[in-house]
């Protein structure tokens, strides 16, 4: 059958400052597009809704801030093809308002600026737009090609008028996805049900989750034994765009993951050959840049501009700002891979456990010149990633076997000592295929610590390498 791709519904992420309205325009888009027979079915939340206005479905992302979706807040929108920014046309412009954009603008998507509160005395949209290009953010009128549109997420003046935006961007974008292709998704929300066991709510990017199909998210996997729309209700399948909840991980799946389906019938190898090869293109795009990402939080104005005036150009300063660390510094760091670094400021505790929680280290720092010399070390090691290490022998592989199980690679030491444990290289026609560290060496089939030029031994490697006839192995130990 012929692969094709088909037009897909916009996926659109909904974001802002605490109380500015978010969750009260979801509210009201969700419920007026809710038909009569709906209406009984909404039991349950599953992170993710489609709504149709004027016969198009758009697919919405909620990202509440809440502990349980810290993760998907941080990833959440490089999974969507258009963001609308709440701001309180009250209130104005505020710290999660300015957060709200580092995202946006590290996931370089189009959005629409949804000034709220249009219904209350004291609503001046002139006063958000003028802080929005304080900021750097020009909407239409100021000197942009920012749309900005009045709204009153309460009563749903001017929420007919953004949907007709969303649907206009989405269509400048022509947005597709192929129903046939191999299926893939992104996990956005996941718990444990007491009684039905893991469940996942995936939001289907390209091909289509059928019912029996098998399904891998990271180091977590199953068979797809039940698939829900977001009103309960059950189906066979789940195409592009369409956010369903799933049953059948072996285990909760992280928030986050992408998920790769193959359909029933089909060799589960297949998928494990897709998963490969996305690392691959992964480990490829991440050689490609060769800049230190950094998050950068001072204690005054002054300190700040000193560190930012003596960053090298190895160094992308990807947000920063005064005052201490907050909960969406620490989740802008998960989406954007950066280093966080404080300069005489405080981690407040529940800060604090967020980061740990995240697996992520902030760095401390009372003297400007310290964090630069550590910024450069970095940045320096990010450009020669073996700059901090010493070569201690080098071989090239000669041969292949298999004896017992084990995976064997006979080679001759062209250089210097190589010895047990020792950590090496696998490079091939100089590029770096694999690090790993030698387990067993032989000679002569018997066991030897060490070898040197000129000596061809015989390896075992944990964890084992594809490895190939011609590859260098290179030795080394770590220069502290």
């Amino acid at each position: 059958m012929a692969i094709s791709s088909i037009k897909r519904p916009p996926v659109v992420c909904i974001l802002g400052h605490v109380d500015h309205g978010k969750t009260t325009l979801l509210d009201y888009i969700r419920k007026s597009s809710i038909t009569a027979s709906e209406s009984g079915g909404i039991t349950q939340h599953i992170g993710a809704y489609q709504a149709k206005f004027k016969e198009e479905l758009i697919t919405f992302i909620d990202t509440p801030g809440h502990a349980a979706f810290s993760k998907l807040r941080s990833r959440g929108v490089a999974a969507t093809d258009i963001a609308v920014l709440v701001i309180d046309g009250v209130e104005g412009v505020k710290a999660q308002t300015v957060e709200s954009l580092a995202h946006i603008k590290q996931a370089n998507i189009p959005f629409i600026v949804a000034i709220n509160k249009m219904d209350l005395p004291g609503f001046s949209p002139d006063m958000v737009k003028a802080q929005l290009s304080e900021k750097g953010v020009l909407v239409e009128g100021y000197g942009g090609d920012v749309v900005s549109i009045p709204i009153s997420a309460k009563t749903g003046k001017g929420v007919g008028e953004l949907l007709e935006l969303i649907i206009l961007l989405s269509q400048m974008q022509d947005l597709k996805a192929d129903p046939q292709a191999p299926p893939e998704g992104l996990v956005i929300e996941a718990k444990l049900d007491p009684r039905r066991g893991p469940i996942a709510t995936i939001l289907v990017e390209n091909g289509t989750f059928k019912l029996g199909g098998l399904m891998i998210a990271g180091k977590t996997q199953g068979k797809i034994k039940a698939i829900f729309n977001e009103n309960g209700k059950k189906l066979n399948s789940a195409g592009p765009s369409q956010p369903v909840q799933i049953l059948g991980f072996n285990q909760t799946p992280l928030i986050g993951s992408p998920v790769t389906a193959i359909l029933p019938g089909k060799k589960a190898k297949n998928i494990e050959a897709g998963f490969e090869a996305k690392a691959v293109v992964a480990k490829n795009e991440g050689e490609e840049s060769k800049k230190l990402k950094i998050i950068l939080k001072a204690d005054v104005s002054g300190s700040l501009e000193a560190i930012k005036d003596s960053l090298s150009e190895e160094i992308e300063l990807v947000s920063c700002g005064i005052g201490e660390i907050n909960e969406s510094d620490i989740l802008l760091t998960v989406s954007t891979h950066a280093l966080l670094l404080a300069y005489r400021v405080s981690i407040p505790n529940q800060v604090a456990k967020l980061a740990e929680f995240e697996g992520i280290t902030i760095k401390s720092y009372d003297i400007i010149y310290k964090l630069l010399e550590d910024l450069e070390k970095k940045a320096l090691k990010l450009i020669e990633p073996e700059i901090d290490e010493e070569v201690l022998g080098e071989a090239r592989i000669i041969a292949e076997f298999k004896i017992k199980g084990n995976h064997i690679a006979g080679a001759k030491i062209v250089k210097g000592i190589i010895s047990r444990n020792n950590l090496v290289h696998i490079k091939r026609e100089n590029k770096l295929i694999a690090d790993t560290k030698i387990k067993f060496l032989q000679r002569n089939r018997l066991n030897i610590e060490s070898g040197k030029t000129g000596d061809e031994i015989g390896m075992v490697f944990y964890p084992d390498v594809d490895f190939s006839i011609e590859d260098v192995i290179i030795s080394y130990k770590n220069i502290t």
